[in-house]
């Protein structure tokens, strides 16, 4: 049963206690709008409509989380700072001796709205505040940009993955337990313990590696063909992933006679924790590299509002920026300014947003030529409508038919480079240059002869696009760019109820007031 109005134990403190509560925070908005702003019918979906005692309104609950995510509080602090802060109770409508309640009840509510139709109904809440005041009435511009969010969990070397991946199966796969006492002998997984070995004995090493790996493979061979449970399910997938990504056959061995070691590459997609199995290794630049995963952000670069945001695993394809942007822009309407940098500089998403109408100010990564300080293939005349290619020193040659996954067209200066004049500034090959044209390779050259050459482009570019790094600042601040919580989903939910908090709180800083009726901003405020 969804909780009614919570009766306040003594005074209310936003009543005795006004003038203490500093104006124009989030604590006085949500003393005096939070009941207009989180209505009780809103949350009545996640809430069966008459069994079950009453519970704590989700109106107050959803203020406690819009609080938390702002400040960067665990479950623990939130509760705490309720009980004891006078600032949350007044936000809260609570009285001066109201006890608060159990922090478990933060994660039965996030529960709650996860499992709900609408999961981001506190972030689209506040975006429908924004939306009747009109803040972004003409305001045509988006910036995208992505940050990178620390994961949760220490990440575990691959000895470390294999025994957690082991002791995994043993506690959720039924009749596990016994198979791991009976075949699997490399290490006792009852110990909490790490294996006891001369860590700086490579022997002793390898040999506990080959043993754990083949107790893996031997207890993933026991369990082939069962009929599993989700859960034990997931758990034998992990395991199979786990020994199968850091190791490869020992020099001179196929596997079969047990001998293995540490891989010596990385595997592509790599699990780095069991802990959390969807954290990833992340190569934001070439000299960044964390653990955990990506926050997408689209943000009105003048007042720097979050439009829309997600989380993604910090690696694969589907998980890009170049293949999220589509998803941050879906509830955009009208054509738009889209600011950039290169990671979105993808050939597919510029085709894709300029088909929608949409003006690009993306900015296109640097052509790397063969030869360094040489030509690259701007340098070359291209004419895709003849299928010819000409390169600088003349010479034109016919493109190949389209071939390929990607649909590739191939020009090939075959005997051509040997003799010319300008080979060694064009290629290294000895048998010729040959030039690979990709789909969209227009539509490309002509975005880098823009960025490059038109003045417009680069002001606008120099103003807006910078601004969208003050929205990931307060975005990661008081300690938020390490991620409170495991897994995609559930930090996908504390993302948004962050970015909630912080249009929130920006549109107090630009006077948000609520009307008879109607939400909009002081026009007197600066």
């Amino acid at each position: 049963m969804m909780g009614r109005r919570r009766v306040a134990a003594g005074p209310e403190v936003w009543v005795v206690c006004r003038e203490l509560i500093p104006a124009g925070s989030v604590f006085a908005f949500l003393a005096e709008h939070r009941r207009v702003l989180f209505p009780p019918e809103s949350f009545a979906d996640m809430y069966a409509p008459v069994n079950g005692r009453p519970s704590v309104p989700p109106g107050l609950l959803a203020s406690v989380v819009v609080l938390q995510a702002l400040h960067g509080l665990s479950d623990e602090e939130a509760v705490a700072a309720l009980r004891f802060d006078l600032r949350w109770k007044a936000a809260c409508g609570l009285g001066l001796y109201d006890q608060g309640f159990d922090p478990s009840l933060l994660t039965y509510f996030r529960r709650r709205l996860a499992r709900s139709s609408h999961p981001d109904r506190i972030f689209q809440a506040v975006r429908t505040v924004v939306e009747q005041t009109g803040v972004l009435a003409g305001r045509t511009r988006r910036a995208l940009d992505s940050a990178v969010l620390l994961d949760a969990v220490a990440t575990q070397d691959t000895i470390t993955q294999l025994i957690a991946a082991i002791r995994r199966v043993a506690r959720q796969v039924p009749g596990a337990a016994a198979l791991v006492a009976a075949h699997c002998h490399a290490h006792d997984y009852a110990d909490p313990g790490k294996p006891k070995i001369a860590w700086d004995d490579e022997e002793a090493r390898t040999a506990l590696v080959s043993g754990l790996v083949t107790d893996a493979l031997t207890l993933l061979d026991h369990l082939s063909g069962r009929d599993l449970d989700e859960v034990a399910d997931h758990a034998v997938g992990l395991l199979a992933v786990v020994a199968g990504q850091d190791v490869e056959p020992a020099d001179g061995s196929d596997g079969t006679d047990g001998r293995w070691r540490i891989a010596r590459r990385t595997a592509p997609d790599r699990v780095i924790s069991t802990v959390d199995p969807e954290a990833r290794h992340i190569h934001k630049s070439g000299r960044q590299r964390d653990d955990g995963y990506k926050a997408h952000l689209a943000v009105e670069p003048e007042t720097g509002l979050f439009t829309a945001v997600a989380l993604r695993p910090g690696a694969g394809a589907a998980h890009h920026e170049a293949a999220v942007a589509p998803d941050l822009l879906a509830d955009e309407r009208g054509p738009l300014q889209i600011l950039a940098d290169a990671a979105y500089a993808a050939a597919e998403l510029r085709a894709t947003l300029t088909n929608a109408g949409h003006r690009l100010l993306i900015k296109p990564p640097a052509r790397k030529p063969a030869v360094p300080g040489g030509f690259t293939l701007d340098d070359f005349v291209i004419d895709n409508g003849a299928g010819t290619v000409t390169c600088p020193a003349g010479h034109t040659v016919p493109l190949a038919a389209p071939s390929g996954r990607y649909q590739q067209r191939r020009a090939t200066f075959t005997g051509l480079c040997a003799t010319c004049p300008l080979h060694d500034r064009c290629t290294t090959a000895t048998t010729g240059r040959i030039v690979t044209i990709r789909p969209h390779h227009d539509l490309q050259a002509a975005a880098r002869h823009q960025a490059a050459t038109d003045p417009a482009w680069q002001d606008d570019y120099r103003r807006w696009r910078p601004m969208v790094e003050r929205a990931v600042a307060w975005l990661v601040a008081r300690g938020n760019r390490r991620l409170p919580y495991r897994g995609t989903h559930a930090n996908d939910r504390w993302l948004h109820h962050r970015a909630a908090a912080l249009n929130l709180r920006r549109l107090i800083n630009l006077g948000l007031t609520h009307t008879s009726g109607i939400w909009a901003l002081d026009a007197t405020t600066p």
